[in-house]
């Protein structure tokens, strides 16, 4: 069992400084949570001024939260929305045409729970070009999903998934091909 009194963050774990950190939150509380619906720009401003890697007209709800923006990139044309979580204490990585649906939840941290000072660890999350999460899924700490694939609303998805399926359930699992108009 854990004994939290045991516990320690690792060195350099939030890639920045106490100081940075609760100034994003702030930052993040009063601004990007409080500015207009349209204003995508001014929240894509806000996330490449504290390091975040954000492409050409990605749109960013308000109700986005993200934990240490200079862990996540998001390519060009993506959407992030409504009350979706990258809680980016690892690195997440979103690709080009990209939708993350509403409520879904990035996590890219976890803890050992078969260690008594219970240590978190962080792992990447990829979600490649061309993926569609719908509501409500959770993907788990060091997941790739592979180009063009769609994890279907609440979806958890805990194992790598493939290019160009389309995947539902918890755990996730692939239910066909993702076919193309083309």
């Amino acid at each position: 069992m854990q004994q939290l009194n045991t516990f320690k963050l690792p060195k350099n774990f939030r890639g920045r400084n106490a100081f940075i950190v609760q100034i994003w939150w702030i930052v993040q509380a009063i601004f990007f949570k409080n500015s207009p619906q349209l204003m995508y720009g001014f929240r894509r401003f806000l996330l490449r001024l504290f390091g975040a890697k954000i492409g050409k007209k990605v749109i960013i709800r308000p109700t986005v939260r993200t934990t240490y923006p200079w862990k996540v990139s998001i390519g060009d044309y993506s959407m992030i929305g409504d009350d979706v979580v990258l809680y980016s204490l690892g690195e997440i990585e979103i690709g080009k045409n990209v939708v993350i649906s509403q409520k879904s939840y990035l996590c890219a941290a976890s803890h050992d729970y078969l260690q008594s000072d219970f240590p978190i660890f962080a792992k990447k999350i990829t979600i490649e070009d061309e993926c569609w999460l719908a509501t409500d899924v959770f993907v788990a700490p060091g997941i790739t999903i592979g180009k063009g694939t769609v994890v279907g609303s609440r979806g958890s998805v805990y194992k790598d998934l493939p290019a160009n399926k389309v995947c539902i359930g918890n755990p996730a699992k692939i239910i066909r091909e993702r076919l193309s108009e083309k």
